[in-house]
């Protein structure tokens, strides 16, 4: 059964302007779904409709498999004011299960216990007291994946998860991505980096001037996928390597 079905979908602005329609995509449990396309594409868009952020313009996104919107963990794009957040690693995890709570104002011990293993996840328990803003950018990103999993029972959306970060954090951070969806979490990420989307993603939704959904081996048969292909034999080219 699907988690996710898109039927139709057209994307805009809030003043009325459509970016996209006619997007059409199921998430099954346990895919690794790769959003790309160009800036202005319309990525963070969908990615805010799919969180009931924004309103679609038509069509519908229907959940299934017993998730809700509010099982859904997301791991933004994190601002400069975010950053610099004066909270302990264990208190900004800890918020990932506010969701849980209802109208209960503290966490319960099954949360706390939730909080903590997820850090261990992450590698993070031997940082749990320290302040946030003093951490590097990959281990924000860690604590950040952290809370989400607290609030995610099925599902993570992730909007671009290395961007700023360097290529060897950037590395571990989808190698951590790709063991949570090894364990069956079911992933959707918005990525800018088209390489590691055919490397780590079992489906691929290209939007933009042209639109395509399916599997990575079908996007990499298709013109947006043939585009890419073409893309890395001339930077190959240009850097003096073989493709």
């Amino acid at each position: 059964m699907s988690i996710l079905q898109a039927s139709h979908l057209a994307l805009g602005y809030p003043d009325g302007g459509i970016i996209v329609e006619d997007l059409n995509f199921t998430v099954n449990a346990g895919d690794y779904l790769c959003i790309v396309g160009e800036n202005g594409s319309g990525k963070s868009t969908l990615m805010k409709t799919l969180l009931s952020l924004q309103a679609p313009k038509a069509g519908t996104i229907v959940f299934g498999d017993g998730v809700s919107r509010r099982e859904i963990g997301y791991l933004p794009q994190q601002t400069m004011v975010q950053r610099d957040f004066p909270a302990s690693v264990k208190e900004i995890v800890l918020s990932g299960c506010q969701g849980r709570c209802g109208l209960r104002p503290f966490y319960n011990r099954a949360e706390k216990a939730l909080a903590a293993e997820n850090m261990e996840r992450m590698g993070l328990t031997d940082l749990a007291d320290k302040c946030y803003r003093e951490l590097s950018g990959g281990q924000q990103q860690r604590v950040l994946l952290a809370r989400a999993l607290c609030a995610a029972r099925k599902v993570l959306l992730l909007d671009e998860p290395v961007a700023g970060l360097d290529p060897h954090v950037t590395a571990e951070m989808y190698a951590l991505i790709e063991r949570l969806n090894k364990e069956g979490v079911t992933i959707i990420q918005i990525s800018h980096d088209i390489a590691a989307a055919v490397r780590y993603a079992s489906h691929i939704l290209h939007i933009g001037s042209e639109v395509f959904f399916g599997t990575r081996e079908e996007y990499l048969k298709s013109d947006a996928g043939q585009l890419f292909i073409a893309f890395q034999k001339a930077q190959a080219a240009e850097s003096g390597v073989l493709a």
